[in-house]
């Protein structure tokens, strides 16, 4: 088997990859593609990349499995703080306050980290403000990857894995130990989060609408034209007054129309305006 690809085997992969995942690779990535499918080519009996493209045609579970290994799982709990400080000290108040049931969409959930660290972020604001929520709240969390989403439905963690963003006191409260150096979250915070897979390329009617989308450091793979899409349709699945929350190299481009910008130093969110 070679990976040593032509220049026209690198541009076929990776624009048979935009059209299935909406996953750019730029210039010179080459060795990412080498990386993360030797493996898999060599497991298939595939000698080139050639053979693989001519594969994936035929066979969309391959096709599948090629996404998976090309996409992105880095992710931590509680990644970068101020998000979920907006949410635990203005978005959660704001729905509180409003006296329905709410819902949450965390779009690119990878393994889990994100939407288990809002349900933990909802069960410590119940237990500050008891029956401050009355009315039920859900999280749905999506991935185009179907190993990430199984990891996410198991909730079992390693400690590498729990170590990266996890204090000791929410750690202690959320999870029990769970064979060698595992760790397994609790009933209660799973129990509020659904996952789901969604190429978000496709729609999201089906999806119902949302109070608040988290879609944070996933946009940032696409081109500009597929990521006004997305921003389009996510704000007709937001309710109205709903919020969006991006990554924070990630801005709201030409869309004043759509979302007003809100800033919450430090950190911005986007609420979608009534149209």
């Amino acid at each position: 088997m070679s990976l040593n690809m032509t220049a026209d085997e690198y541009n076929r992969f990776r624009q048979t990859l935009q059209t299935a995942s909406g996953i750019m690779l730029g210039d010179g990535k080459e060795y990412l593609v080498t990386s993360r499918l030797r493996r898999l080519m060599e497991r298939e009996s595939l000698a080139t990349v050639s053979d693989l493209l001519h594969a994936m045609s035929r066979n969309r579970s391959l096709q599948e499995t090629v996404i998976d290994a090309m996409t992105t799982n880095e992710t931590l709990w509680f990644r970068d703080d101020h998000p979920y400080r907006i949410f635990r000290e203005k978005l959660l108040p704001e729905l509180a306050a409003a006296r329905r049931p709410f819902k949450i969409w965390s779009a690119a959930c990878s393994t889990g980290q994100e939407p288990y660290s809002l349900s933990i972020e909802i069960e410590e604001f119940k237990r500050r403000n008891p029956g401050g929520l009355p009315s039920g709240e859900r999280i749905l969390a999506t991935d185009i990857s179907p190993s990430s989403l199984a990891a996410a439905k198991e909730g079992r963690y390693q400690q590498l894995a729990i170590r990266r963003g996890m204090s000791d006191q929410h750690l202690k409260n959320y999870f029990a130990p769970a064979g060698d150096d595992g760790w397994q979250i609790n009933s209660q915070i799973k129990s509020r989060v659904e996952f789901r897979i969604q190429n978000l390329q496709q729609s999201f009617t089906l999806l119902g609408k949302f109070d608040v989308i988290f879609c944070r450091n996933v946009l940032i793979y696409f081109s500009a034209d597929l990521k006004t899409d997305i921003l389009r349709r996510m704000h007709a699945s937001l309710n109205p007054g709903g919020y969006l929350m991006l990554g924070a190299s990630e801005a709201m481009n030409n869309l004043g129309d759509l979302y007003e910008m809100v800033q919450c130093h430090p950190g911005i969110i986007y609420r979608a305006k009534k149209l």
